[in-house]
């Protein structure tokens, strides 16, 4: 694995490779896409991997402090104090908002999230299903909850670091790198949590603009990742190196990922204390759930993803 976000792709190189990968017509529902490959026996295997029942939690807080890396901070504020008033109990009450599409919440990204050449997966025209009320296809509400097979690829634990470098890329190779050293293998409706060490580093290191600069995934490895077969892929950054390698294309995996091949993506996890978790079990598959809000029209969701060992 080298420092830099490289090699360099052309936009004619992306094409190509947007064509390769793209599964389109292969589900019905289409808007459930890949996700549509776990089935109930795919559930029963999943929930079979439980062994300890310890439950870790992969969201970052609900942070409303404007930093570098969340210049949308979110929305928390009390609207009940609790003051009493007849018949008890006393109650308090509060409202959250949060423009979640950012580097700093952990959230869910529908189909209907990214258009490649103004076409979301499956081939519809993004501006004739997306309107001000939301989404009509592709939207949140199509996938439900999810419950899969999760699979840790811990880069930094594999390759001895503390972290991956801002602009850190990985590669096909790197992840068969990776299962290969952690004893585990990706699987057809497999769910890929990809640890960069980003959360690490910033509390060692404070936060920066990972617009500018972020670890996560080359497109070279995205043809591996269909090629298994799998139905949700995520990363304690937003999954795409940055800067990006392809000219013209500043979210090159999200268009690989949402339009192309259909997988969802979760964006922004907490994988600290699962890397310390499976790290202590010797296990880097798990039991995940991801239950999404049911959002009509929603184009993702803030999430808390559970794994269990």
């Amino acid at each position: 694995m080298t420092s830099s976000n490289g090699p360099a792709v052309s936009r004619e190189e992306f094409d190509a490779l947007f064509e390769t990968v793209r599964t389109w017509g292969r589900w019905t529902p289409a808007d459930r896409g890949a996700w549509n490959r776990v089935t109930p026996e795919q559930v029963r295997r999943a929930v079979s991997r439980v062994r300890s029942g310890a439950v870790v939690p992969l969201a970052r807080p609900w942070d409303t402090r404007s930093a570098p890396d969340n210049p949308k901070p979110a929305l928390h504020h009390m609207t009940d104090l609790g003051d009493v008033e007849a018949p008890e109990p006393s109650v308090h009450k509060d409202f959250l908002a949060a423009d979640y599409h950012g580097k700093g919440m952990t959230h869910l990204d529908a189909l209907c999230h990214a258009a490649y050449r103004g076409q979301l997966y499956g081939g519809r025209a993004a501006h004739e299903v997306i309107d001000a009320a939301g989404a009509h296809y592709g939207a949140v509400g199509a996938l439900g909850p999810l419950v899969t097979t999760g699979v840790l690829l811990d880069l930094p634990a594999v390759l001895g670091t503390a972290w991956l470098e801002p602009g850190q890329a990985v590669h096909a190779e790197d992840i068969v790198a990776a299962e290969r050293a952690l004893g585990v293998a990706i699987g057809e409706g497999d769910a890929v949590l990809l640890r960069s060490g980003s959360p690490r580093r910033r509390a060692e290191r404070g936060a920066w603009d990972p617009d500018a600069a972020s670890a996560g995934l080359h497109v070279d490895a995205v043809p591996l990742l269909a090629e298994r077969g799998i139905a949700l892929l995520g990363g304690d950054g937003d999954n795409d190196v940055r800067p990006s390698p392809v000219d013209g294309v500043h979210s090159p995996v999200h268009a690989l990922a949402l339009a192309a091949i259909g997988v969802p993506l979760l964006d922004n996890l907490d994988l600290e204390a699962l890397s310390a978790a499976t790290a202590e079990a010797g296990r880097f598959a798990f039991l995940l759930v991801v239950a999404p809000l049911n959002v009509p029209g929603g184009t993702g969701s803030p999430v808390t993803p559970v794994a269990v060992l």
